[in-house]
């Protein structure tokens, strides 16, 4: 999964701001640190969906620095951006990935909508047919 650092900026009004130095369109706001990374999971959610209505390239998150808070994509969403970005580094459109799975558009659809429940099945299988294969480890 993807962890992605943050800065968190105490405001005048008491609250804390999230920003992402790797996603700079994701910002969010905090009435304390937990409450500011779980609005930062859903600001960096909304800021990917972003990227993958422009069909740009989701930056992969740098390192953080000891003891940094982080913001970490659950293990579907994360499995979604590495699709996306294999998909955009070969030049597949979502129709020639339908057609390699042999399956409709609105399913691809699906499989890149970070807010459906895909299977994760459905996307090892995307990313077989860019010749990819997804790599689970524990930590």
């Amino acid at each position: 999964m993807f962890s992605y650092p943050v800065t968190l900026t105490p405001d005048s009004n008491g609250t804390l701001l999230v920003t992402f130095a790797d996603i700079p369109e994701a910002n969010a706001v905090g009435v304390d640190e937990t409450d500011a990374l779980k609005q930062g999971l859903e600001a960096l959610e909304a800021a990917l969906d972003i990227y993958f209505d422009l069909r740009r390239p989701i930056p992969l998150p740098s390192k953080s620095r000891r003891g940094q808070p982080t913001v970490t994509l659950p293990a579907l969403v994360t499995a979604k951006v590495l699709l996306a970005n294999e998909m955009l580094a070969q030049g597949v459109r979502k129709a020639d990935l339908a057609r390699r799975l042999d399956v409709h558009m609105p399913q691809v659809d699906r499989l890149l909508n970070l807010r459906h429940s895909s299977k994760l099945e459905m996307i090892e299988k995307a990313l077989g047919s860019l010749g990819k294969r997804l790599d689970v480890q524990l930590a």
